[in-house]
């Protein structure tokens, strides 16, 4: 739900913006209608898979390390580039297991786990012999994996175990697993990258919502403290991405040059700054294979990934030739870095596991993660659009239209706001999108301002102002969808999850004469607790979110003029809300109080709770049974 850096992430997301080329019909006057409607079950009985972060190859290169909810529930899996068949290496049926790495001179394998969703996540070694040893014991305690040393002797894990607000950086040896702490944090820093001889960390205060300072700290050095190393006027915001293999420069990113977030370097023992990537979007990423041979750059370019993968040897781009048409995610390098496994899909099609030999360019496909029973042609593609909003800008958005609609039969229709704020929608397989397009529902992404990836201006434009400039974007969304011919003016609903749910309940509360149906997933309905409640391990982000969102000491009475919980009386169309038990972003108690609350409007009202989730569902029933609750919703009060 809301923007949070938790800890230091070793594990990346990368997604090229190739498009996939369209299949070849016949000339048709107007779309081809759909031939037939699949349930849920069928979208969400597709395989997923994602690679684990670096190693994700096994030591000898002929295995990778992968989670997949192929039983149900996500779990670690060996996957043989020689094989079609993982091997399962957990086994749970109830809360998610996700690998981390494989140790980079044997078979043990490093995963993490929670508890039903409740995001208090424990670092696990399973040894060879398949023993399960949790390397972070205790209660109410977050651990992130934070890597492996350059000589691999010791792993990095970060831990909220002392101080539930602060994350402290400890060594574990790969061999015994006793332990080292390196860095005690007792100021609550946002630690983002650690150097791989373990000299270096990169750490982050949070000044503002747009303002934000690098700091660099030599473990050598404690005594002298954390170093600033971005100094600056106004508002600037700083990022760390990775350092180079060497440890001798940190990757980093700033705003500070333009409205797009650029990539630099900051060279430790010469103090000096330097660009390194400077597109006319955001870079999102930037990671290394383990010798730094090559260099992977990922921008966010207009709601999808570009990547460029550099040979740092020649400066030549790496060409991937043998590749299918699709967006590109999650390259892992292998260990004589002359093969990349790497994950391909496209709008209609989930990720799957590929490896690419480097020297030959000869591809190969390990997995099938679409269900066969699922025509693919049925799907659709999505379209990037943009539309005026109230004062004049332009609001980008991801559109998808059902195979069904056209000017003769014009389909109902959808807004869908992403989580935040600041989150994004991108292009890409979404298998609940898909599945309300092929029920015929017609649904607008749209990237309200507020939303990453188009500029710091405009991510900053609803800063205190949630509730009302971007909900008018949402109401201009409509409007879009009101006009053209293919969508039925008088069927439009709004749906949207986490900060998406919050937009979905201030739309009928405050806009009560836009919508006709409103579905909230874990949506946030009280700002004031909300903002009091955030769960302790997000302490370094708290002043940047209070900056953006308010301070509920001091800004109660705007926080509950913006909370449809206190205008619920206003609510007077039928409403669908989605949530999870263990939700620590938003609590159950949000969902259960505007559902009473909208109940006395004597208005439909239906409720599904998940016992066994958090913030986001895993397991892959309750998957199912929330998309076929929305269109059961949907085609009972909006078609």
């Amino acid at each position: 739900m809301l923007r949070c850096v938790s800890g230091l992430s070793m594990s990346f997301l990368l997604i090229a913006c190739d498009r996939p080329l369209q299949p070849e019909t016949d000339a048709v006057v107007g779309p081809p209608r759909a031939t037939h409607e699949y349930p849920a079950s069928t979208f969400f009985e597709t395989t997923s898979y994602f690679l684990s972060s670096a190693p994700a190859w096994s030591a000898d290169g002929t295995r990778l390390l992968v989670g997949s909810d192929a039983n149900g529930t996500v779990n670690v899996y060996a996957l043989a580039v020689n094989s079609a068949d993982p091997e399962p290496l957990t086994a749970s049926e109830t809360n998610a297991m996700r690998p981390l790495s494989w140790f980079p001179e044997d078979d043990r394998v490093l995963f993490t786990s929670d508890e039903g969703g409740n995001e208090q996540t424990h670092v696990y070694v399973r040894e060879g012999s398949g023993e399960v040893r949790d390397l972070t014991p205790g209660e109410n305690l977050k651990a992130v994996f934070g890597g492996w040393s350059d000589d691999k002797t010791r792993f990095f894990v970060l831990t909220n175990e002392r101080d539930r607000k602060a994350f402290d950086l400890y060594g574990y040896a790969a061999d015994g697993y006793a332990r080292e702490m390196l860095f005690r944090n007792e100021d609550s820093w946002s630690v983002q990258a650690s150097s791989a001889n373990g000299r270096y960390l990169a750490l982050v205060r949070m000044h503002s919502s747009a303002d934000s300072d690098l700091y660099l700290l030599d473990t050598e050095d404690a005594a002298s403290g954390p170093q600033l190393i971005t100094p600056h006027e106004g508002n600037v915001s700083h990022t760390a991405y990775t350092f180079t293999p060497d440890s001798r420069k940190l990757v980093y990113g700033t705003d500070a040059h333009g409205e797009f977030r650029q990539a630099w370097t900051y060279d430790v023992a010469a103090r000096a700054h330097s660009p390194l990537a400077t597109p006319d979007w955001d870079v999102a990423f930037v990671f290394y294979s383990e010798s730094g041979r090559y260099r992977v750059t990922g921008i966010n370019e207009d709601a999808g990934y570009t990547i460029e993968v550099l040979d740092t040897r020649s400066g030549a781009r790496l060409p991937l030739p043998g590749l299918p048409p699709g967006d590109l995610a999650q390259m892992r390098f292998s260990p004589d870095e002359m093969q990349m496994a790497l994950m391909v899909s496209t709008d209609t099609s989930p990720r799957d596991v590929y490896v690419a030999d480097l020297a030959s360019g000869e591809v190969r496909r390990l997995t099938q993660a679409p269900n066969p029973e699922i025509d693919e042609t049925q799907l659709v593609e999505s379209e990037i659009i943009r539309y005026p909003s109230f004062d004049g800008l332009q609001i980008p958005g991801v559109l998808y239209r059902p195979r069904t609609a056209s000017a003769e039969t014009p389909a109902p229709a959808l807004v869908w706001v992403h989580g935040g704020p600041g989150g994004q929608s991108k292009r890409g397989y979404t298998a609940t999108l898909q599945h309300l397009v092929n029920h015929g529902y017609a649904v607008l992404a749209a990237n309200n301002r507020g939303s990453s990836g188009y500029g710091k201006t405009f991510y900053h434009m609803d800063d205190q102002r949630h509730g009302e400039v971007d909900l008018d974007d949402i109401v201009y969304a409509e409007r879009y969808l009101a006009a053209l011919d293919w969508v039925d003016r008088d069927r439009i609903g709004i749906i949207g999850g986490s900060y998406g749910g919050y937009m979905v309940g201030a739309a009928l509360a405050f806009r009560p004469d836009v919508f006709k149906v409103g579905v909230n997933i874990f949506g946030v309905m009280n700002w004031v607790r909300t903002l009091e409640s955030i769960p302790p391990w997000w302490e370094a982000q708290r002043k940047s979110l209070y900056d953006e969102m308010g301070d509920p000491a001091t800004d109660g009475e705007r926080l509950r003029r913006i909370s449809p919980l206190f205008h619920a009386d206003d609510i007077h169309v039928p409403l669908l809300v989605v949530q999870g038990a263990n939700d620590p972003r938003v609590l159950q108690v949000e969902s259960d109080e505007i559902v009473a609350a909208v109940r006395e409007n004597e208005v439909p009202v239906e409720y599904v709770l998940f016992p066994d989730e958090g913030h986001g569902f895993s397991r892959r029933a309750n998957r199912i049974t929330a998309s076929d609750a929305f269109v059961a919703f949907l085609n009972k009060y909006l078609k």
